[in-house]
Order: structure tokens, then C-alpha cells, then sequence
């Protein structure tokens, strides 16, 4: 009896011991079903560090698309999850920030802001086959690996700085400046590569070049060689944080000539640096305008940004927001969220129609874009010019 009562319990034990094996194993399966179902999106922002201005806007603005697409029912009836993690404005955090996307599990990445971070990221999202969209990484060589070759899996919604420094250029040589001082951003690639398309273009003769690192204030010797050289125009290569104080020393120190800047210009926070009084007779390349002839999706993004932040968006926050939706819209189009099949849609993108214009993608995963030169008179912008590329 003893052994028979032994033997039943070996019996029942090894069965619910297999049952328990089965139960793991449906879990399992429930859990990685679970896992294949979520659309991610990875964001990669300066939120905190001195250019946490650019990056803020660009991450609300991912949000806002995501949950705009979201509530008309995902994509391909999918919901779309958001990850973002600060970089602190370093290479450094960048890169960590990315390889914790990967752990993640991200479909795609958007950012960062600048193009030193952007390229401190693209070797991971290369290594692991992650398309990367960048909003703004404007340097030419974002896309294209050492020897020329395009990156596979690197696209960008922006124009180039050989497109917007040569735009820049050629709004000087319609204005009919014959001399110019040019003031770079000596720390960062951005700031070289706009200077060496401005003089490329630039059909007048540079008289004066000057340099800084991002981590300078006092600009005092710098604007007095400037003052010297006597440039019918001044143009500053480089970010906002720096082009502020630039500006505002410039104007104390009588230097009242037009000062012409890339998209670096763009964001508010270079007014409360420049000084309200000195945000006059700038001119700036932009890839955004709201104006009354914007079209209603233009309209409804800057309605909806204002309603859910409390201000009106940058364009910062319109390319990060073009970026979220070419990104999701690439899902749809390819049907899945495997990655080479996103990729393969976004080399494809035909025709995108986005708040900052429609585009194509080339075959360098360019787009090609028209470059604004915003016209500041009196603290606030009077004046569009349209540059066509070329």
C-alpha cells in the first residue's frame, strides 16, 4: 500500500511538474507575443546641458506626433510606445543613451539635436541596423560613411550646411555686400563646415575671420578686430548659445551692421541672450515659417504644440515632429516594424508632406529642401526669403 501511495505521488508530482513547464512556456510565448506587438520609438534629446534648448522642444514635439497618431489608431492598428533619454549635451551621454535604446528593444531612433552628438550615435545604431532619423544634424557628412559611401540605416529630414551656408551666401550676394567678418564656432563641425560653404559662395571677399569655443563668453577681443576690419556684414557660424552674447557685445560695442546665422539661430532662447533691444537687423536660415500663408497642417501643428505646451513651437520642434511622423509613416508603408523594412520605406519616402515642406528622400537619404532667410527688424521677424536649392 505504501508503495503504491509512493507511486501516485511520483505520478502526480511529474504531472504537475510537466503541467508547470507547459504553463512557463505559454507565458512565455504570451510575453514575447506581447513584446512583438509594441511599435517603439527611441529618442535620443539634449534635455538638460547647454544646448538643452534645441533638444527639449524636439522631444515635446516627437511626443505630441506619437500621441496624435495614437489616438487615430497606431499604426497599422498598433499602439506606438516612446523611450527618451537625456544626453546632456555630451558625445559622452549620447552614446550611452543609445546603447540603452538598444536594451530597449527600439524599432528607430530620432536625435539628437546637434551634429557632433549625432555622429557620436551613428556608430551604434550602424552596429546594431537601427534606422536613425536626425531632425537637425546639419553637417553634410551625416549620412555618408569616410570613404563617401552612404550610411545605410542614417537619414535626415534637414537641409545640409553646404545648402544652407551657400543659401547664406547667395542672400549676401543679392544684398550686395561686397566685404564680410566671419565669426566660427572653432569647437564643433558645424560651425566649420557652414564657414567653409559661406566662402565658397560668397561671391564678395571675407576681410576678417575669427574663431571661439563653445564654452566662451567674453567676445570683447574678438568684436574689436572685427569693429577694426570694418565688414559691411558679420556672419556668426554657430549656436544660439554663443550667438547671443555675440550679438548682444556687438551692439554695446557699436557694431551695428547686419549679422547674417544659420539654423542655429532659430531658437527663443538667443533673444533673452542677445537682449530684445539688439534682436534687430539679423537674418537667419530657417526650415520652418508660420505666417498667414501657412498651410492648415502648418496651422494645426502650431495649434495643437501651443495647447499642450504653452507656447508656440520652433523650428526645432516642427523637424523633430516631421521626423516622428516620417517615422511612423515609413511603419505603415512597410507593413512591419522589422528593421530593414523600415529602412527600406524610408529610402523610398516620395513626396512626404510634413510641416516644414514636402520631400522626397534622395539616394544619399537626403531631403531637398527649400532654405527661409528670416528678415529680424525690431525684435521679431518681418521678412521670409525663399532659397531654392540649386
Amino acid at each position: 500500500m505504501e508503495k503504491k501511495w509512493q507511486s501516485l505521488v511520483m505520478m502526480v508530482g511529474i504531472f504537475m511538474t510537466l503541467s508547470g513547464c507547459g504553463s512557463l512556456t505559454q507565458t512565455s510565448e504570451s510575453l514575447s507575443k506581447k513584446q512583438s506587438d509594441e511599435i517603439v520609438i527611441g529618442g535620443n534629446w539634449e534635455l538638460s546641458g547647454p544646448i538643452s534648448a534645441y533638444g527639449v522642444v524636439q522631444d515635446r514635439a516627437v511626443k505630441l506626433a506619437i500621441e496624435e497618431k495614437n489616438q487615430q489608431g497606431g499604426v497599422n492598428g498598433r499602439q506606438v510606445k516612446y523611450i527618451s533619454y537625456d544626453n546632456k549635451s555630451t558625445t559622452e551621454e549620447t552614446v550611452a543613451g543609445a546603447e540603452k535604446l538598444v536594451s530597449d528593444g527600439v524599432n528607430l531612433i530620432i536625435g539628437p539635436s546637434t551634429t557632433n552628438n549625432t555622429l557620436a550615435e551613428i556608430p551604434v545604431t550602424q552596429r546594431e541596423k537601427i534606422p536613425l532619423i536626425s531632425a537637425t544634424a546639419t553637417a553634410d557628412n551625416i549620412t555618408q560613411d569616410k570613404s563617401g559611401k552612404v550610411l545605410d540605416y542614417i537619414f535626415r529630414i534637414c537641409f545640409k550646411d553646404s545648402l544652407q551656408g551657400g543659401s547664406l551666401a547667395e542672400f549676401a550676394n543679392k544684398k550686395g555686400y561686397q566685404t564680410a567678418a566671419v565669426i566660427k564656432d572653432n569647437s564643433s563641425d558645424y560651425g566649420q563646415n557652414l564657414t567653409d560653404q559661406f566662402k565658397k559662395y560668397f561671391k564678395g571677399q571675407v576681410i576678417q575671420e575669427e574663431s571661439y569655443v563653445s564654452e566662451e563668453k567674453d567676445f570683447q577681443a574678438i568684436l574689436q578686430n572685427v569693429k577694426k576690419a570694418g565688414a559691411e556684414m558679420i556672419f556668426i557660424a554657430g549656436y544660439y548659445e554663443n550667438a547671443g552674447p555675440l550679438i548682444k557685445q556687438a551692439r554695446e560695442m557699436g557694431l551695428t551692421v547686419p549679422i547674417l546665422g544659420p539654423d542655429g539661430f532659430g531658437n527663443k532662447g538667443i533673444i533673452e541672450l542677445a537682449g530684445i533691444e539688439n534682436w534687430d537687423n539679423i537674418y537667419y536660415a530657417a526650415h520652418f515659417v508660420e505666417n498667414e500663408h501657412a498651410s492648415d497642417e502648418v496651422k494645426q501643428f502650431v495649434k495643437k504644440y501651443k495647447e499642450t505646451y504653452g507656447n508656440a513651437p520652433d523650428m526645432f520642434a516642427a523637424l523633430a515632429y516631421d521626423a516622428a511622423h516620417l517615422a511612423m509613416d515609413a511603419m505603415k508603408r512597410a507593413g512591419s516594424t522589422e528593421k530593414d523594412a523600415i529602412r527600406e520605406a524610408l529610402a523610398q519616402t516620395k513626396d512626404f508632406k510634413g510641416v516644414t515642406g514636402t520631400f522626397s528622400m534622395d539616394e544619399w537619404h537626403n531631403p531637398s529642401k527649400t532654405v527661409f532667410i528670416q528678415e529680424v527688424k525690431g525684435g521679431k521677424v518681418v521678412e521670409s526669403t525663399a532659397i531654392d536649392p540649386k
